[in-house]
Formats: structure tokens, sequence, C-alpha cells
């Protein structure tokens, strides 16, 4: 009998940047959106499925569209009700994926700003190859 083997591989085109802040996600939200002049929106919640014979996870997602550039942003809570989403990374309390080509300029001013946010006590770019949960995060 003849086997096939079916490779896949996931797309990590994105930049991740963790955020560590015990805010509730709207109120962060709002500090990031008043702080950088961004306009992110909640949407849909970012829905993983950790076992096919157990319910779906749900973990809170906003997203934000620059239209000049063609970049897509969402920031979407590590943390719910359910559980981590990324367990290995159980410190952080978001992540924003940026979507789409930034400069390094404006990545620079993104960071800068969220941890010049008071409540913020990091902010990092971190590289999402290297978390064992990565397909966690793909949207």
């Amino acid at each position: 009998m003849n086997r096939t083997y079916l490779k896949l591989t996931l797309d990590l085109d994105f930049i991740l940047i963790a955020v560590t802040a015990p805010l509730k996600d709207y109120v962060l939200c709002h500090k990031i959106n008043t702080r950088l002049n961004t306009h992110f929106e909640k949407v849909e919640d970012h829905e993983i499925f950790f076992n096919i014979d157990e319910p779906a996870w749900f973990f809170s997602k906003y997203y934000f569209f620059v239209e000049q550039n063609e970049v897509e942003y969402y920031l979407i809570s590590n943390k719910s009700s359910d559980g981590v989403l990324v367990p290995e990374m159980n410190n952080v309390d978001f992540f924003i994926i940026i979507k789409e080509f930034i400069d390094q300029e404006d990545l620079d001013y993104l960071i800068s700003g969220l941890n010049k946010i008071p409540d913020i006590q990091v902010a990092a770019k971190i590289n999402p190859a290297k978390l064992k949960s990565k397909e966690n995060l793909v949207i």
C-alpha cells in the first residue's frame, strides 16, 4: 500500500509583539488608541481548538487597519477564562500581531510608544518561529 504524506507549513510572516499589562483588554485598547493615535476596534474573538473532542477556546481580539500601507494590526489577549493561548508565554497578557510590511522606524515608534504607557510593564518584539504554540497565533 502506498502512503501519501502531507506536509503543512505555517504562515509566520508577521511581526509579533508581546505585551505585559495587568489591564482588561478594552482598557488597554483604549490606552493604546489614545496614546498612539490608533483605532483598534473589537472584532470576533480568536477561536482555538486544542482538542477535536472539546469545545473551542475564545480569546478577545481587536483589529486596526492602515489603508495607505495596507497593514493589519491585531491585539489578542493571551489569557481567557478557558486558559492561555500561548502556554510557554504565560507571563504575557497580550500579543500584537502585525501583518504585511512595516518598516523598522514605524516598529520602533510603536514599541517605544507602548513602553511609554504607564500601565504597560513591557512590550517587546519576539520571534514567533521560536514558540512551541506558534500555530495558535495564526489568524
